[in-house]
């Protein structure tokens, strides 16, 4: 149900126009190395002050001369806050969500970036722990007439400037892949960074009519105040069109209903349809399938990228 100023609208309930940049001053902390790739532990500034810890995975093939694509990897939340960039990177955690890991072996290079309240950007007082900092920080930005999606959406559009602006990546090949939490992020990012050209997301679209009928309580970031009065999440994820964007699901996974996502996905597609770019949209949804990132969805993710970001 998309309106005209619908992106307008989403602007303000987000919380604002986002502010001028400023400078990355990039560290790079440590250097690992990997079997065919290496591991540089970096931190970048994304506002005055606040600097964000990653993993920037380069595979030995990228250099200045001979650049590659480059994919930013939102990590998933599953109420572990002291994990963030380390699981996509393959530094512990769940094999399963070693993502940055496999898509640096394809010849991609990875960003992997801490979430705001997650492993290294928990509460510097050491006052409040786990989800106690993120309920206070989601509070903290409210108040301020903002939300917690607009500062994710922030650090995110950084992450591709830091992304961007490494010399060894191709800045016109760009895309981002996120898993339940990094779902969310993938589509909340996508209106407003059109240096992605590719997206994906696996498992999570949760609609608010959903979040509502089953009394969900899900992650922060996926409240905006005020929203729901001009659209639902499926209208803030169709304002990617027309860059390509792939969504995975599983028939079975109660964080997104899905007989919520049956009714959504035909919405995003006719958006897309709507200016000629049903090409640059698609879906899939895995019966008998939980939470998870399963190899079918972990195929399509990567013929996604083959097709749209061409190694």
């Amino acid at each position: 149900m998309a309106i005209p100023d619908f992106r307008e609208r989403l602007l303000q309930c987000l919380g604002g126009p986002w502010p001028e940049p400023c400078e990355l001053n990039p560290v790079v902390r440590e250097v690992l190395p990997r079997d065919g790739f290496r591991i540089e532990s970096v931190t970048y500034e994304v506002e005055p002050g606040d600097r964000v810890p990653a993993f920037l995975l380069l595979p030995d093939s990228a250099t200045s001369e001979s650049p590659v694509p480059g994919i930013c990897v939102w990590h998933q939340h599953a109420g572990q806050w002291a994990k963030g960039k380390s699981e996509p990177a393959g530094i512990g955690w769940d094999p399963m969500h070693h993502t940055g890991v496999a898509l640096c072996r394809e010849g991609y290079a990875v960003l992997c970036p801490d979430a705001l309240c997650f492993e290294e950007r928990q509460d510097p007082s050491g006052k409040l722990r786990n989800g106690e900092y993120e309920r206070y920080e989601f509070l903290r930005y409210v108040v301020a007439g903002q939300s917690m999606a607009w500062k994710n959406i922030l650090d995110m559009r950084r992450a591709v400037d830091y992304l961007a602006a490494r010399p060894e990546v191709r800045a016109d090949a760009l895309g981002c892949y996120g898993h339940s939490m990094g779902s969310t992020f993938t589509w909340l990012v996508g209106p407003w960074e059109p240096r992605l050209k590719c997206l994906v997301g696996n498992c999570c679209l949760p609609t608010y009519a959903g979040i509502h009928r089953e009394h969900m309580l899900h992650c922060f970031p996926n409240f905006i105040p005020g929203i729901y009065e001009y659209g639902d999440t499926f209208d803030i994820a169709a304002l990617t069109a027309p860059r390509a964007l792939h969504l995975n699901f599983g028939a079975l996974d109660r964080g997104s209903p899905i007989d919520e996502v049956r009714r959504a996905m035909p919405l995003i597609a006719r958006a897309y349809e709507s200016i000629h770019a049903e090409q640059n949209f698609s879906y899939f949804i895995q019966e008998q399938t939980d939470h998870v990132l399963s190899a079918e969805m972990w195929d399509r993710t990567r013929g996604w990228f083959s097709k749209h970001l061409k190694v």
